[in-house]
């Protein structure tokens, strides 16, 4: 399925060099903040008191939320819990007060606004919680970026396993670097989006790459750069397709989902979008660099398509 057909290759290559020193200077803007702003983390992290309270009627969010804030909570989580008439809200910890006197300062406050309004459950979350939440998550991403170059590897070649991974990973900072420099929370959904991200980036430079692999058997008169050219353009439709359908859904999230998705939908749509750019002038670009050649993917040079090119050609046979 292809919404266009692009019938002259378009050379992406031609401004690698540029598109990757923004590439390097975001990245290394991304890495200062994180050093030294650090993230916002959310409760599940650094430990705070977990609060459920019911209405007899739908709960008012925005007005739960001006309680919450006039207490001197910023940005903290209030979502319906199982209906419109219970409410979860998660306290971080704050300096001189119990966890009991948190939420009993929070129910007096939500009892003004509203008497009608009961107390459900309150749990504390220790920090001990929270660090291993922290071990955990970074543990996983760790097995993530492993598992991504062990597959990389055996499906294709080391030096595209590692310009993938360089173009994951940047795509990762650049994420937690946004989310550095604005402060917005950092909870465990959001790190639930930067591991789809991964997946979602790796599965598009698996696709350049195969296109790329394909063209080296199919124009065994293109070289290099031209292939890389080609093997791009040629799957230009079908990152429209799928990558503006996933957008779509995404930003319907963003605008509709209310605060208990908006983070994470934030992180992922910031995810989406770098994640092609890096596939195409990250990762294509640094395998290039690297020196990619059809002798990496085709023994004894590839076999090729079986039709004659002309020559003066380099586009010759090709379907895009």
């Amino acid at each position: 399925m292809e919404l266009f057909k692009i019938r002259k290759d378009i050379p992406f290559m031609k401004h690698a060099l540029v598109f990757n020193v923004v590439s390097f200077v975001t990245f290394a803007l991304a890495v200062f903040f994180l050093v030294t702003r650090g993230l916002h983390l959310s409760v599940e992290f650094t430990g705070g008191t977990v609060m459920e309270v019911a209405y007899e009627q739908p709960a008012d969010l925005e007005a739960v939320r001006k309680v919450v804030e006039g207490l001197g909570y910023a940005d903290v989580p209030v979502q319906n819990f199982g209906t419109s008439r219970d409410v979860l809200m998660r306290l971080p910890a704050m300096q001189g007060q119990t966890s009991g006197q948190q939420s009993e300062a929070m129910l007096a406050a939500l009892k003004a606004q509203n008497p009608a309004v009961q107390l459900r459950r309150t749990e504390f979350v220790g920090p001990q919680v929270g660090q291993e939440l922290v071990e955990d998550g970074l543990k996983a991403l760790g097995v993530v970026i492993l598992g991504i170059m062990i597959y990389l590897a055996i499906r294709f070649e080391w030096k595209y396993a590692v310009s993938a991974i360089i173009a994951n990973l940047h795509d990762v900072i650049i994420i937690l670097g946004f989310f550095a420099f604005f402060q917005w929370e950092f909870s465990l959904a959001v790190l639930a989006a930067v591991l789809a991200v991964l997946g979602y980036s790796v599965n598009e430079s698996v696709v350049i790459f195969d296109r790329i692999r394909e063209s080296f058997r199919k124009y065994r008169k293109m070289d290099t750069v031209g292939v890389i050219n080609h093997a791009i353009t040629s799957t230009i439709s079908r990152t429209i397709i799928t990558h503006g359908s996933t957008q779509i859904m995404v930003l319907s999230m963003l605008l509709f989902g209310g605060p208990t998705l908006f983070y994470f939908a934030l992180a992922l749509t910031i995810g989406i979008l770098f994640g092609i750019y890096s596939s195409v002038f990250v990762a294509a670009a640094i395998a290039m660099w690297l020196g990619i050649k059809r002798e990496d993917l085709i023994k004894g040079g590839g076999g090729g398509s079986g039709k004659k090119e002309d020559p003066n050609d380099p586009n010759a046979g090709a379907v895009v």
